[in-house]
């Protein structure tokens, strides 16, 4: 009985990438051999220079690395315990896994809301559900609300940033995958969008994979992070403790 119980608490695996190789063009090896792990309610940072793997990596998770002429060409990818080879990226979204891209992508010539409910749009939730969920955006990313009606493309780059997230919110996710939130953005607006995706973590329990360049940040908000370079993991550890001695002093171990 005791033991049933302690299985009932043990926390869920959400994600579970194995050994997985990325391959462009038939030809350009891009990720070889990465495996990592995401639990379920946690947030996890995949660290690395520009070029070392992690947008690739986020890519083949949420299978729009076909997108881009590549293939996950070994090892296998498991959300919720169910391989995800050869599932449409709009299926994937689906299930619970949405993707963040670098560098804000949004609908620059629609206003903000119109790109909040272009995210609801996924669910086709009937109109009530559609407004609760708009305002549960609108009272996490409050900037967003005062500028409603205001064109995308006309809000600043901490603003842009904050819809990404908000349209995919507009999902109801198990997990997002945030690719270089910080990039291009002031100290004070990075230190705001980290805040509110660990309240999110903390209250709704949305679980978080972050690619990031800015180790700092990264490691204030995650409870565990891996390292790439040259598309292989070549560190791991709990993100206050052992991936900063990796970096500090112990790496060339």
């Amino acid at each position: 009985m005791n033991s049933q119980t302690h299985c009932a608490a043990a926390p869920v695996e959400l994600l579970a990438v194995q050994d997985i190789e990325v391959i462009y063009d038939g030809a350009i090896l891009a990720v070889a051999g990465v495996s990592l792990r995401v639990g379920q309610g946690g947030i996890v940072a995949l660290l690395g220079a520009n070029g070392a793997g992690k947008s690739t990596t986020l890519k083949a998770i949420s299978g729009l690395v076909r997108a881009d002429r590549a293939q996950v060409s070994r090892g296998a990818i498991r959300f919720l315990g169910v391989d995800t080879a050869g599932v449409a990226p709009n299926e994937l979204a689906r299930r619970g896994i949405v993707h963040v891209l670098e560098g804000r992508h949004v609908f620059a010539h629609l206003s903000i809301e119109e790109n909040l409910r272009s995210g609801g749009f996924l669910r086709n939730p009937g109109r009530r559900e559609l407004e609760r969920d708009l305002e549960r955006i609108y009272a996490w990313f409050p900037r967003l609300k005062t500028k409603r009606k205001t064109q995308a493309g006309l809000t600043s780059g901490g603003e842009q940033q904050m819809l990404a997230i908000g349209r995919a919110l507009m999902t109801r996710p198990k997990l997002v995958l945030l690719d270089e939130p910080s990039m291009g953005l002031a100290p004070i607006l990075v230190e705001e969008i980290f805040e509110i995706v660990a309240q999110l973590n903390a209250r709704e329990g949305v679980s978080f994979l972050v690619a990031e360049q800015n180790l700092n940040v990264a490691l204030r908000h995650a409870g565990y992070a891996y390292i790439l370079e040259n598309g292989r993991v070549v560190g791991e550890g709990e993100a206050h403790e052992d991936i900063q001695h990796f970096y500090l002093g112990g790496r060339s171990a």
